[in-house]
């Protein structure tokens, strides 16, 4: 009879796979790698747009007002849908909505790079807008679950300090991708997208359980989406067009009528778009208000900033870049350290001192000429880029550290929500202010980069016009300075009651200020 010789079985080790286990001490860090890169297409996308659209306006032959609307459907876009995609993500998993997120930003980027009129680049654009929903919408919601409460701020701060870094690179590298053509303003994005979505599924880990609400609210969105359009396509058209036309008419009534028909149909839903019990908690509304007006009070200066050295200065793409960045270096460099402080110490005076640093430096870019030197212009974008910085990543981890975590996708929607809102309104209403009372070939010789040929007396309505939107932020950056030390000087703990069904995320709750 054979005997049958047992081999000792042999040990196969599991394939090793990029990251770490959810539960792993450094996978808030894996977690914020991918946040970051979401937050570094985002703004690169942005400054190489930007910087490009005086040569779009010569190569598709756009009308002033379809160049301002590539900017603005992203963003109305990305806004309106945002908090649609925040809850869908608390439905169906952060990780899956980033990824998606990626791949229609990727897809809308290779269309828009085919674009053959201003027509097919807003369409493309709109669809960008709906991919970057998704990456908006879990950004925040993802380092807060990752991230303990006491290293919020330094998590948000990166995140930040890595969005100044994309909006150092991005005017400059907008500046020699439109060398070689404006479509690789588009095209850089795509290898970037697929990259970001393929690192997201490589490292990202579901951390929350998911909500259990599956409606969705269309009637709140589309009347949103329909009241929002209608008060940017007023104010952005009545500036260029005069304020009598009947689209201007139509549009402003629709805004005020549809806006505060939002927030009573929102009030009724079951599943509301917007979950207005989230601004019961005072600390998260007043936080909220001052994002808005942070958002009102800044995103326009680099639209201006770009015609002001393209179109009054004469300066190419590339060089009007680099002029751009000291705005970007401002973020970069007290980004960090503000999220630290207010780890440390609380967020609310950072806050304070972050807005009334910018209206500092919006109030001295009055001053700025057709002549004035770089060294003027470079200084009060690195003051304001300073502001920002000491404002966004407290005011951020704020709002975020304040609510439970099967929330934080609603909440994160809604913090951009209300910083868009007041950004797309920022566009809108400085357009209307800087292109008043200027004659149309004026315009179009700024808006085109080629008013070399224009004297600086015929320029002087557009200078003086910029000077008075410049005021009107600061003024803007003055009230949010207010409405930020109006704001609870600290979290309510976890065992004070919350009301809305708003309670903090971790029992280690500590001072948010």
């Amino acid at each position: 009879m054979r005997r049958t010789v047992e081999l000792p079985a042999i040990k196969t080790k599991p394939a090793r796979r990029i990251g770490v286990h959810a539960d792993h001490d450094s996978y808030k860090w894996w977690a914020l790698s991918c946040t970051s890169l979401g937050m570094l297409l985002a703004t690169i996308n942005s400054g190489t747009l930007i910087i490009a659209l005086p040569d779009l306006e010569r190569s598709l032959h756009t009308s002033l007002l379809e160049l301002v609307w590539v900017i603005l459907v992203y963003m109305i876009a990305s806004t309106v849908l945002v908090l649609s995609a925040g809850r869908l993500s608390d439905q169906f998993g952060r990780k899956q909505a980033y990824i998606g997120g990626f791949l229609v930003f990727a897809v809308a980027s290779l269309g828009a790079g085919f674009a053959g009129n201003g027509t097919q680049l807003i369409l493309w654009r709109i669809l960008q807008g709906i991919g970057g929903s998704f990456l908006f919408a879990n950004a925040a919601a993802i380092v807060t679950d990752a991230f303990p409460r006491n290293q919020l701020g330094l998590a948000m701060g990166t995140n930040t300090m890595v969005a100044a870094v994309g909006l150092v690179i991005g005017p400059v590298l907008g500046g020699a991708l439109v060398a070689l053509s404006w479509h690789w303003v588009f095209w850089f994005n795509v290898p970037f997208a697929l990259g970001g979505s393929l690192w997201a599924w490589l490292v990202l880990r579901e951390l929350t359980g998911r909500s259990d609400d599956r409606g969705f609210d269309a009637i709140g969105t589309f009347t949103f989406l329909v009241g929002l359009t209608g008060l940017v396509l007023g104010i952005s058209k009545g500036g260029i067009s005069g304020w009598n036309s009947p689209l201007v008419i139509g549009g402003l009534i629709a805004a005020v009528v549809l806006l505060p028909a939002f927030v009573v149909i929102e009030r009724h839903q079951r599943a509301p778009m917007l979950d207005l019990s989230i601004f019961s908690n005072r600390l998260f509304s007043a936080a909220a208000a001052a994002a808005f007006i942070n958002g009102l009070a800044r995103f326009a200066l680099m639209f201006v900033f770009v015609f002001y050295f393209q179109g009054v200065q004469g300066d190419s793409p590339i060089l009007a870049g680099v002029k751009l960045a000291p705005l970007a270096v401002g973020m970069l460099v007290s980004s960090p350290l503000a999220g630290v402080w207010a780890d440390r110490r609380g967020s609310r005076l950072m806050a304070v001192l972050g807005m009334l640093t910018t209206a500092s430096g919006l109030a001295l870019m009055t001053t700025l000429g057709r002549e004035s030197s770089y060294l003027a212009s470079g200084a009060f974008l690195f003051i304001v880029g300073i502001g920002s910085g000491m404002f966004n990543s407290p005011n951020t981890a704020a709002m975020m550290g304040t609510v439970a975590a099967h929330r934080r996708g609603i909440a994160a929607g809604a913090r951009v929500l209300v910083q868009n809102t007041g950004a797309v309104i920022s566009i809108a209403f400085v357009l209307a202010i800087v292109t008043s009372s200027v004659p149309t070939h004026i315009l179009f010789a700024v808006f085109s980069g080629l008013a070399n040929h224009i004297s600086t007396a015929q320029l002087d309505p557009f200078i003086s016009n910029m000077h008075t939107a410049l005021w009107c932020l600061a003024a803007v950056s003055i009230l949010g300075a207010f409405v930020a030390a109006a704001r609870p000087s600290h979290a309510r703990s976890q065992t004070e009651p919350v009301t809305g069904d708003v309670s903090p995320a971790p029992s280690t709750a500590r001072q948010a200020a």
